[in-house]
């Protein structure tokens, strides 16, 4: 178990930048980048530093530094250099900024406060049709519509501090069964989200003690959370397997609000005249049928 996953004061931005840096360096070949490999045993997976630092056009005495979590006085040019050198995407390339510069991220910034406008939570009530809710940061689930609960579960049952889809989704064998289709790439995803969440607020207490709590409760999330990828929350499809009406294919899209960038709505919608379109109507029915909810 990563120590600094679990530090009650928070995430260890050093160490953060240096796996990170070292995670991203291994997952590349001297081929993948157009450089001579010599021999098949080399000592260390992927790139080796010196082979980075040339790539990236700085001192391997710089990067060096640079890897064992010292970002201090790093420029922006050096870093996207770095960034192009490691071929990272723009989730990774952000995440690397923040980490390496947090005094452009604010280097005591707080996480303030996440409420959710009340217009929003009447355009999720308005959307019948459609499972919708919205996710904030640490992956906290601030809102939500019927169908939503219909498809998912009753969050509003829930005290609110477990009202997290990280937590729901390690912890909660209901959800195993719900994504038993698609878990890997569901959990990739939440450790994923967590990770950009990590770098922007490491010193978040709340996201700190929930790390803490997913490494000693779950051996998936220890595993993922040390590889150390990331990504943006984006769109695509997830095959469910409801309780109720059996498997849904569900198209998803993520939206973020323009009034705080870091909170998400998300949709669920089926393909018009399809199975999936008449279960989620059933489902629908079944909701307006029954105050307490479907499920």
């Amino acid at each position: 178990m990563d120590v600094n996953a679990a530090a009650p004061e928070g995430l260890d931005r050093r160490a953060e930048l240096s796996e990170f840096l070292r995670t991203r360096r291994a997952r590349l070949q001297p081929q993948d980048v157009g450089l001579p490999s010599y021999g098949r045993h080399r000592r260390v997976p992927g790139l080796r530093r010196e082979e980075l630092a040339q790539l990236a056009g700085v001192s391997v005495a710089y990067y060096t530094r640079l890897e064992q979590g010292n970002g201090r006085n790093v420029s922006a040019e050096v870093l996207d250099a770095i960034a192009r050198a490691l071929r990272l995407s723009s989730a990774e390339h952000a995440h690397l900024t923040h980490l390496a510069k947090p005094a452009a991220h604010k280097r005591k910034r707080v996480a303030p406060t996440q409420t959710l406008r009340p217009a929003v939570q009447q355009l999720l009530d308005a959307m019948d049709t459609v499972p919708a809710y919205v996710s904030g940061r640490r992956s906290d689930i601030l809102g939500w519509n019927r169908m939503a609960t219909a498809v998912f579960g009753d969050w509003g049952a829930l005290p609110r501090e477990q009202r997290n889809w990280a937590r729901l989704v390690f912890l909660d064998p209901g959800m195993r069964e719900l994504f038993a289709d698609t878990w890997d790439q569901k959990t990739s995803d939440m450790v994923s989200f967590l990770r950009m969440d990590a770098g922007c607020y490491p010193n978040d207490p709340q996201l700190s003690a929930l790390v803490g709590e997913l490494s000693v409760k779950s051996d998936t999330f220890r595993r993922l959370w040390a590889a150390h990828d990331v990504r943006e929350k984006g769109h695509g499809v997830k095959q469910l397997r409801h309780p109720l009406v059996g498997r849904l294919t569900l198209s998803y899209e993520t939206m973020r609000l323009t009034d705080d960038t870091e909170q998400s709505l998300i949709t669920y919608h089926a393909e018009p005249g399809s199975p999936s379109a008449e279960a989620l109507r059933l489902l629908a029915s079944w909701q307006a049928e029954s105050p307490a909810g479907v499920r």
